[in-house]
């Protein structure tokens, strides 16, 4: 199995993404799956045109030269991808979501009805891979996960494909702070756990989703206590900006 991750972080090796991303894959890999992952932010990806040249003029490939090329090659070479992301404004960075825009070109123009009567696009030329989400944000609470967990759904419906797993985790800003150590690596083993199931069965597990679910820090004013420390470092952030 060939599992590729799509890391559409800015910080690229340095962001909260990565730690995630670092960990499923390691798993992966230790079940014996071929795993490469990639840097969206150090690629050359313009946005889509909406011009249809894929469609109409030149089917299969963008008017566009630059890195999507070789990343479609890739994308499609792959069993499993991950859409990994921190999360902006409750969506995928802006750097994904051009990723995602310009995969267009895999598909085809024509329509049909899918088993519930919806419309959407036939399959492309080649079958997608299953998908996996994978998102950080900087809130605590696993609820601002709601337009991924449907958008996840909806890509997969027009891709026509499947979904591996998804994973996401409330209280990304602190997955590099050292005070929550112990903490962090619970939950990187569970991530690990999840790249392990999904190189041996091509999907996570439910009792490893549940536990993926789970908060950060067991604690049941965990809110609260981030609210405060987060409100304290922004301080001290700001203060630190205003000295000469």
């Amino acid at each position: 199995m060939k599992i590729v991750a799509f890391n559409g972080s800015p910080r690229a090796e340095k962001g909260n993404t990565h730690v995630m991303v670092e960990a499923f894959l390691a798993g992966a890999g230790e079940a014996g799956a071929k795993t490469e992952n990639i840097f969206l932010v150090k690629k050359k990806i313009g946005h889509c045109l909406g011009c249809f040249s894929c469609w109409w003029k030149c089917p299969g490939s963008c008017v566009q030269s630059d890195d999507m090329e070789e990343l479609i090659e890739t994308y499609q070479s792959a069993d499993v991808v991950v859409f990994a992301t921190p999360l902006y404004v409750d969506n995928v960075s802006g750097i994904m979501k051009n990723f995602i825009d310009r995969l267009l070109p895999t598909g085809d123009p024509h329509f049909e009805k899918d088993p519930g009567g919806e419309v959407r696009h036939v399959p492309g030329r080649k079958k997608d891979p299953a998908f996996v989400m994978m998102a950080n944000g900087g809130f605590p609470e696993q609820s601002h996960f709601q337009v991924l967990r449907l958008l996840i759904r909806r890509m997969a419906r027009n891709f026509l494909t499947g979904i591996a797993g998804e994973i996401y985790r409330g209280g990304g800003s602190l997955l590099q702070d050292e005070e929550f150590t112990p903490f962090v690596d619970a939950y990187l083993a569970h991530v690990r756990t999840a790249g392990s199931e999904v190189a041996k069965t091509g999907k996570i597990s439910a009792e490893t989703t549940r536990m993926l679910e789970q908060p950060l820090i067991p604690a049941p004013n965990f809110a609260d206590i981030f609210v405060t420390n987060a409100n304290a470092y922004m301080d001290q952030m700001i203060e630190g900006k205003k000295k000469p």
